[in-house]
């Protein structure tokens, strides 16, 4: 479960401390990935996860998203440079409504190529999109070669279920995966919901509360399988358990 969620740090207001608290119960949990709201925090980042597998990751552009493709693009290549392997970029919401595709288009194609090798994820910040919007959006991401579609930046309203089932309609029969992020209250349990929606990676300051509440929700049968206590509980005497 750890390694589809992904633990973000990204408040305003963050400080060296929290960064490497934050790093440091990333790599107790194992989660995906680590981000932070800007590349500034990158080399520290990368530093406190270097020998594992969790992707340090940064927005992009984040959270607005209505930098240029040239800044867009120069940012992205400034944070793979500063240690990121993962990045996460903003789309134009006001182009996209706009249908300035052209637009989009050319941030996307900017983005890809200056992220090399790192893992690319574009979010469209589905609460102000129409389902039109969003089925575009997934199609022009698809096309750029982006890794993943995102639904939010988790800094405004996060996304509906059917949302996020129009991105996964729409994005169906490509190798774009899907993320999401800003799942409202209760977390544990909306967060288990997308994940059996179909979503690939869920970002959440909440990801240690999510894998906490496993046994929790496996017990009321939100999820398949037995909480480890029933497991246990039926374990052959003398087995070690």
């Amino acid at each position: 479960m750890s390694r589809r969620l992904v633990a973000p740090s990204i408040p305003k207001e963050t400080r060296e401390a929290e960064i490497r608290d934050g790093c440091r119960l990333a790599r107790k949990y194992g989660f995906a990935a680590f981000y932070t709201s800007s590349p500034y925090w990158s080399p520290i980042v990368a530093r406190e996860l270097a020998g594992t597998r969790i992707e340090v990751g940064t927005g992009i552009a984040f959270p607005f998203g209505s930098q240029t493709p040239s800044t867009k693009a120069f940012e992205t290549e400034e944070a793979v440079r500063l240690g990121c392997t993962a990045v996460d970029l903003v789309m134009n919401v006001g182009a996209l409504k706009d249908r300035n595709h052209a637009t989009i288009r050319e941030e996307l194609a900017g983005f890809v190529k200056a992220a090399g090798s790192a893992v690319t994820k574009c979010i469209l910040e589905v609460c102000y999109l129409t389902h039109d919007e969003i089925a575009a959006a997934c199609g022009m991401v698809a096309e750029a070669g982006v890794a993943f579609a995102k639904t939010s930046s988790g800094q405004f309203e996060g996304p509906t279920l059917e949302q996020f089932l129009v991105m996964k309609e729409a994005l169906a029969g490509t190798p774009v995966k899907l993320k999401v992020a800003g799942v409202k209250f209760p977390r544990p349990q909306n967060a288990y919901v997308f994940l059996l929606a179909g979503a690939d990676r869920l970002g959440t300051r909440a990801a240690p509360e999510i894998v906490d509440a496993l046994d929790t929700v496996r017990r009321i049968g939100l999820i398949p399988g037995r909480a480890s206590s029933e497991r246990d509980s039926e374990a052959p005497a003398g087995r070690a358990r």
